[in-house]
């Protein structure tokens, strides 16, 4: 059921945002007769490494000199190895590719249990595509008849974003069935589609899909569903540039597009505005005793307050703090 969608505005930027939550709703179960590389192709982990590498940057943790990656912020896969597998485990492409390469896959393709246990854990649930069209719809009205270039350079946020739906939408999120482009419904699928259906010129197609890129973010606490929403947005880019150019990007272009996605796609505790689990808490000795049964002494803690997130703010060509001017 839908509870709220609304426009809101956060940090320095003006947003579109993007907020719905929905009851979960029993599903039928059903064999998936399609291969997993048809939702999440495996070229990128498999055959582009340099691009993969790209992915699993965390912008916040990371300096010049020290490049970090997104953490897995759950033990899902704790079984597999409960050194590397743990919460504040960075992921490493080795993680996620040979052996492991079918480790992190889409929700549709979990098995029952792992979906009731994602939902209970971390109230993960995924809305229906014709929810997703209903909002989007519903926000992108007042954009209507806005220009090309002002239209793409509307900054869009998908909060609690998961596997990014409202961002693009390549699959269904119930059944994993893939959506024919002229059937997505995403804030980046439409300014795609615009910029398809208006520039016949190359450069200037490529140009503007950047700013659309740019113009378009989205947070998530898993590390997983994170990487798989950086990867969907990659794989729309080269979803729509076939479509219009019928031939593959290059590699450089790619790698162009990944850049702006794992800096504008990212890892934050929507709560508080940190990476998460970077807040550490420490209970401190009990210093003091009640005198009767009735006055229980009260717990102390130590709190260290944990890292505050930064996004790209493109204008600018700066990292600035997500929470600037929320306080």
């Amino acid at each position: 059921m839908l509870t709220s969608t609304k426009a809101t505005y956060n940090t320095s930027f003006e947003f579109a945002t993007v907020q719905c939550s929905n009851d979960s709703t029993k599903q039928q179960e059903h064999h998936l007769e399609y291969d997993y590389s048809d939702i999440l192709k495996n070229a990128i982990r498999e055959q582009r490494s340099n691009i993969l590498d790209i992915l699993l940057i965390d912008r916040t943790t990371s300096t010049a000199k020290t490049t970090k990656n997104i953490i897995w912020a759950n033990e899902h896969y704790i079984d597999y190895d409960k050194k590397n597998y743990v919460a504040t485990a960075q992921i490493k492409p080795e993680y996620v590719t040979g052996k492991m390469r079918q480790l992190i896959m889409p929700r549709a393709l979990k098995s029952r249990e792992q979906q009731k246990e994602r939902t209970k854990s971390k109230a993960e649930v995924f809305t229906p595509t014709w929810i997703i069209k209903k909002q989007n719809d519903a926000l992108e009205q007042d954009y209507l008849n806005d220009n090309l270039e002002t239209y793409i350079r509307r900054k869009w946020l998908e909060i609690t974003c998961g596997e990014a739906p409202y961002m693009a939408t390549r699959y269904d999120m119930a059944t994993g069935e893939m959506i024919a482009i002229a059937e997505r419904v995403g804030f980046v699928d439409r300014k795609l589609k615009r910029i398809n259906a208006d520039i016949d010129d190359k450069a200037e197609w490529q140009r503007l899909v950047e700013e659309a890129y740019k113009a378009s973010y989205g947070f998530e606490w898993n590390g997983d569903s994170l990487l798989l929403a950086r990867e969907n947005l990659l794989y729309t880019y080269q979803d729509y540039y076939f479509a219009k150019w019928q031939q593959q990007p290059t590699n450089g272009l790619l790698k162009e597009i990944a850049e702006i996605i794992s800096y504008n796609v990212f890892q934050m505790d929507g709560l508080k505005y940190i990476i998460p689990l970077s807040e550490k808490k420490e209970k401190l000795p009990q210093t003091s005793f009640s005198f009767s049964d009735d006055e229980p002494t009260q717990e102390q803690w130590l709190i260290q307050a944990g890292k505050r997130v930064k996004i790209m703010n493109w204008d600018k060509k700066k990292m600035e703090f997500f929470d600037k001017g929320t306080k």
